[in-house]
């Protein structure tokens, strides 16, 4: 993830909260659902919001060379020992037009205020073919308007509309509460995905209980 001097000031401790065993199930369903959506294949896999670098193994399993960006000099710290790293904005990639063969955004999409301008990017700077990878929190399932408290049980209310940021969380010790969170709702999601010149070809969601916490897509540039 990364969004600037946001994650500098919890860079460490996401770093930690990311490696811990409690979060270790959490992540092998990431990685399995990259691994369902990423194509195997060779030469570079741009990671965008790389963060620490947490994905990149996963995307390196599948044949790619990783190359991380990230906006968050704290979080690229420890993602340099896990990738080759560039600090940069998602927003305007210092990669030229239709020069990459593939792209991955993983766990970031709430982390920036405007995700359909990162889409345009990662579609600038694919090569006609490129496969480009979404996954994030489910839209529906997961932000300050879904309570997790009582599972299975997940509640819902109104604020699924609202796409403002939230510091809001049903848990206080994770993530968004100390970061915050820009919600994107589905239809918004699939719709700057398309709007950016990138068709559809799969959709995933993964989850517990039945429940999806996870959304992913893999789009190609025609």
């Amino acid at each position: 993830m990364g969004s600037g001097a946001t994650y500098d000031a919890h860079a460490d401790w996401y770093n930690d909260f990311m490696s811990a065993g409690t979060a270790g199930e959490y992540m092998a369903r990431v990685h399995a659902t990259i691994g369902e959506l990423l194509d195997p294949g060779t030469g570079t896999c741009l990671d965008v919001c790389c963060g620490t670098g947490a994905h990149a193994s996963a995307l390196a399993e599948r044949g790619w060379t990783p190359v991380g960006v990230d906006l968050s000099a704290g979080q690229l710290g420890h993602a340099a020992g896990r990738l080759p790293v560039v600090r940069a904005d998602a927003t305007s990639l210092p990669f030229r037009d239709g020069s990459l063969p593939a792209a991955a955004c993983v766990l970031a999409h709430t982390d920036v205020p405007d995700y359909a301008a990162v889409l345009r990017e990662v579609a600038r700077v694919l090569r006609p073919g490129g496969r480009f990878v979404h996954l994030g929190v489910h839209p529906c399932y997961i932000g300050a308007f879904a309570d997790w408290s009582e599972r299975p049980r997940i509640v819902v209310d109104a604020r699924y509309a609202d796409r403002a940021r939230s510091f809001e969380a049903w848990n206080p010790a994770g993530v968004r509460a100390r970061v915050g969170a820009w919600h994107l709702p589905l239809a918004d999601l699939l719709n700057a995905t398309t709007a950016a010149g990138l068709r559809l070809v799969h959709t995933a969601e993964a989850g517990p209980g039945g429940v999806p916490d996870l959304f992913g897509l893999a789009a190609v540039k025609d």
